[in-house]
């Protein structure tokens, strides 16, 4: 079937007043949290005895809750990747000056959750049809992507295309990037679990966004709830 692009188009300007990350929209957050920018730091208790993945589909605090409940996974850190600069700020990464992408670092237990689930949950949680915009945030900033951290990861990641595309209820190709993993970094602490800092804000952005009711279009009853 195929999904209902003028629709989406229609109420793209509704959406832009909850736009990701902005100052004026639903996301903003308060002068003295944007102006300390103190980065969350990976320990080694997030990561010892676990194996890690790399996501990309938009505004990150959306991704954070796709995964955060799974059985298996011990954590989920909003960060930037695919840039080649040091180090990146939520200001550069936002207004596109460093290559990279808003993604999530998700830990999880292989012996409970198989990657393969994992990426099936990230294929219905984004809407793969855009590379330079996810839901009502445009920019090279927000193009989905999977980052793979090793060939076994690369492998899996290739063959689960043809699970999406089983699955999809849109005729348009697939543009989300496969792509091998540059360095992630975490980004500050005031976007980490911003769902649980400020849910009022946290829903407003996404429903002003509509991306519940575009994942309802793009996967139907595969859409993971939120």
């Amino acid at each position: 079937m195929r999904s209902s692009r003028t629709t989406w188009l229609a109420l793209g300007s509704v959406a832009l007043l909850a736009s990701c990350g902005t100052r004026n929209g639903s996301r903003a957050v308060s002068d003295e949290a944007a102006g300390s920018k103190p980065r969350y730091m990976i320990t080694e208790a997030d990561t010892t005895g676990f194996t890690q993945a790399i996501f990309a589909g938009g505004c990150f605090w959306c991704e954070e809750t796709a995964f955060e409940d799974v059985e298996g996974v011990a954590a989920v850190i909003s960060g930037y990747v695919g840039g080649e600069e040091m180090d990146p700020t939520y200001e550069d990464v936002s207004h596109g000056r460093t290559g990279h992408t808003e993604a999530v670092l998700v830990t999880f237990d292989p012996a409970i959750v198989s990657y393969e689930k994992l990426l099936e949950i990230f294929w219905v949680n984004h809407d793969p049809t855009t590379n330079d915009r996810q839901f009502c945030d445009r920019g090279r900033q927000y193009r989905p992507g999977i980052f793979y951290r090793d060939e076994e990861q690369r492998r899996l990641a290739e063959a689960s295309v043809t699970w999406a595309k089983e699955r999809a209820r849109f005729d348009e190709p697939i543009l989300t990037e496969i792509t091998k993993a540059t360095p992630f970094w975490p980004a500050e602490k005031y976007h980490q679990d911003f769902y649980k800092q400020s849910p009022a804000r946290y829903q407003s952005y996404r429903i002003g966004c509509r991306r519940d009711a575009r994942l309802k279009e793009l996967w139907g009853d595969t859409a993971s709830p939120h």
